[in-house]
């Protein structure tokens, strides 16, 4: 199971790499709608999602998964504050950095100064939210 996970990683940052999603001028020229747009980001989510689509539906007709003993899916729907927050951060993040974090980690291999400032920043923020969330959470004692 490890290498299959492995194998998709690769396979998922080859993807990213061959479709110069890894280069931050990519995800900048896409965000700048009105100046010299570069819709090709567009195309490659377009072909992540169309996968996607036809992948899930037909996987969630199985009764269980090829690689596991059962499917485990998310069960809250409601759109909440931590969530709103989180997705704003991430798109900021996303916008000034050109990076989200697949093609940041796959952009690694490159070993460039601004991709490595980059995930250490990525890897602080999470560290950070995981020690934020964790404060304002309710002891067992006062639960």
């Amino acid at each position: 199971m490890k290498l299959l996970t492995l194998l998709s990683g690769i396979l998922f940052g080859f993807g990213l790499a061959l479709s110069g999603m890894v280069s931050p001028g990519k995800i900048v020229g896409f965000l700048d709608i009105t100046g010299n747009w570069d819709p090709s980001l567009l195309f490659v989510m377009g072909g992540g999602v169309a996968v996607t689509l036809v992948s899930f539906w037909y996987l969630l007709k199985r009764p269980v998964p090829f690689f596991g003993e059962r499917f485990v899916l998310p069960s809250r729907q409601d759109i909440d504050t931590r969530l709103l927050t989180g997705a704003g951060i991430f798109g900021l993040g996303w916008g000034l950095g050109g990076f989200c974090p697949g093609p940041a980690l796959s952009s690694l291999a490159y070993g460039r100064g601004e991709v490595i400032l980059f995930v250490g920043a990525m890897i602080v923020g999470i560290l950070l939210a995981k020690l934020i969330s964790g404060a304002f959470k309710p002891s067992a004692q006062q639960a």
